[in-house]
């Protein structure tokens, strides 16, 4: 419930008008009927009926204050706000190309921190509509848009290396994400690539791509993830006698290329970000959450429920009491 207002409260006013009214009207009329105290062996009787008189009297012009509580019309206020969350559009391109394994990023290797990072930044944005992308020497669309952040959440836990073409194909990524945003209507439309390396494989050239974006109004943020040069990544052998495959871990040249990164940020009215340590990729992502920002609007919703029945059902059992009462005291001529 809420709290209580009147409709009308101009009838309150009437209510005690009429009642004092009926007051003075009544003590009139009694004083007219009995100006003076009846004595003798009839008096006991007639002050009764004297006090039974002027109590019903009194009982039928209380009835006018509850009766004009009733036509003031008090209502129960209901209300309720309504929060509408115009959230942003977002698509995340994820390498998972080979250098992604790299283990410079502890407690797993790039791509573990990256999907817990990103899975913490969703956690954050829930009124979001996201899409999730994946790329190395191809790229796939593994979650299409969706305000179900369980299922992206899923989806996201099941990525996996070695599931594309080797490569990196940072065109692809992004023209991939980009076709994603494309039917989208939201305000704010937002690509977040996350790479490792620099283009090298692909059909798209990744400027094109940011043209394509920026021909779309898709803001692109592009993270860069690690360090280039030497890192240290699992490598899969086979062993030539057994046939047996292990892992050993050797320094790979990662080849990186954040000018392309910077550029394509700075084409579509993005930022370029360089995270080489998992704090640093968490900062980067609570930034982009920052930038981003859902837009609330609320409204309130009013209703009222009327409340006057219990006031008009109280005049009535006064009026109908001062009517019996009268007559129980002996049809009294009025």
């Amino acid at each position: 419930g809420g709290m209580i207002r009147l409709a009308a409260p101009l009838w309150l006013a009437v209510g005690g008008v009429g009642a004092i009214a009926a007051i003075v009207w009544l003590l009139r009329r009694r004083w007219q009927r009995y100006p003076f105290p009846l004595g003798g062996r009839d008096g006991a009787h007639r002050s009764f009926r004297i006090s039974a008189t002027a109590t019903a009297g009194l009982l039928a012009a209380m009835a006018f204050v509850p009766l004009a509580v009733s036509l003031a019309r008090p209502q129960e206020v209901l209300s309720r706000q309504l929060e509408h969350a115009e959230g942003v559009d977002m698509v995340i391109a994820l390498d998972v190309s080979g250098s992604m394994a790299a283990l410079d990023f502890q407690p797993s290797d790039r791509l573990g921190v990256a999907k817990d990072t990103i899975a913490g930044f969703l956690e954050r944005r829930p009124h979001d509509r996201i899409g999730l992308v994946i790329f190395a020497g191809a790229a796939v669309t593994i979650c299409p848009l969706t305000l179900d952040h369980e299922v992206a959440d899923h989806l996201l836990e099941q990525v996996k290396l070695r599931t594309l073409p080797d490569g990196t194909a940072i065109g692809l990524g992004l023209g991939t994400a980009v076709n994603r945003l494309r039917a989208s209507t939201a305000d704010s439309k937002v690509v977040v690539l996350v790479t490792d390396g620099s283009n090298n494989a692909g059909q798209l050239d990744p400027r094109t791509a940011a043209e394509l974006a920026r021909d779309e109004e898709i803001t692109v943020h592009t993270v860069l993830v690690g360090r280039g040069g030497k890192v240290p990544i699992p490598v899969r052998m086979r062993d030539p006698r057994t046939g047996r495959e292990f892992s050993q871990i050797q320094n790979v040249d990662v080849d990186i290329n954040p000018e392309l990164l910077a550029e394509i940020a700075r084409s579509t009215g993005g930022t370029s970000f360089r995270a080489r340590d998992p704090e640093a990729l968490e900062e980067v992502f609570s930034e982009i959450d920052n930038m981003e920002k859902t837009v609330f609007t609320s409204t309130r919703l009013v209703r009222y429920r009327e409340r006057f029945e219990p006031w008009a059902i109280a005049s009535l059992v006064l009026l109908v009491a001062g009517v019996i009462l009268e007559g129980a005291a002996g049809r009294t001529p009025w």
